[in-house]
């Protein structure tokens, strides 16, 4: 029987929505998204359509900070940063910006197919 489809930027580490029990890796993949203290509340657990909702705004909030970094670094460190430094500074706000990209995407889908949307591949 052929595996089932996921779409592109599903989690590597989640089982595709029709598997049995997808939602506890889920659930544990979302949680390394948001700060620790998240693990606390046995509600995220238990409701894991609303950790989905709130690890997607946190991305974004991490988004937002990332670019606001990007834009500002040059000012706010220029002084204090050898060129090199700076350069790779700027690298490094890049790689964490297309990481959190893909997150971001990824979250969206976990959070899609809590609600119950499935994907269809196009032919």
């Amino acid at each position: 029987m052929p595996s089932p489809a996921v779409p592109p930027g599903w989690p590597q580490l989640v089982p595709p929505p029709e598997s049995h029990g997808w939602q506890v890796p889920a659930v544990s993949w979302l949680l390394d998204f948001c700060p620790s203290e998240y693990r606390l509340y046995a509600g995220w657990r238990r409701q894991p359509v609303a950790l989905a909702w709130v690890t997607t705004r946190h991305i974004d909030a991490q988004l937002v900070a990332m670019r606001q970094a990007y834009r500002e670094v040059r000012v706010e460190l220029g002084d204090h940063l050898t060129t090199d430094g700076l350069a790779q500074v700027l690298a490094d706000l890049e790689a964490e910006g297309v990481r959190l990209l893909a997150a971001r995407r990824s979250a969206g889908l976990v959070y899609d197919a809590l609600q119950g949307k499935r994907y269809v591949p196009r032919l």
